[in-house]
């Protein structure tokens, strides 16, 4: 889901987040709640040791672009998340306000 050949960002529904991984091992993710056409998301996460090398933005990148594609609308109550579709407006027609 990225052009970094070394970061992969998977959909885990099961677990109900993205999760995302750098060469094979995981270092982070976003959680969601879904619901027909709409997918909140909660709490974003990098594991430490690798804040401020841009992982947190390929993986929101990631998570966002795939639900656009999926036609779901993107309630970002999770900091990081509504921070970056607000400097991303790009996301502004998929981008619902929560309840």
């Amino acid at each position: 889901m990225t052009s970094d050949d070394r970061i992969e960002v998977t959909r885990d529904d099961a677990a109900s987040r993205y999760e995302l991984r750098v060469n094979g091992t995981p270092e982070g993710f976003a959680a969601y709640t879904a619901e027909p056409g709409r997918i909140t998301f909660t709490h974003t996460e990098v594991f430490p040791g690798h804040e401020g090398e841009g992982l947190g933005s390929a993986l929101a990148k990631a998570a966002l672009d795939d639900a656009v594609a999926r036609g779901e609308q993107i309630v970002p109550v999770c900091p990081f998340i509504a921070a970056y579709v607000k400097r991303h407006r790009e996301y502004d027609d998929a981008v619902r306000p929560a309840d």
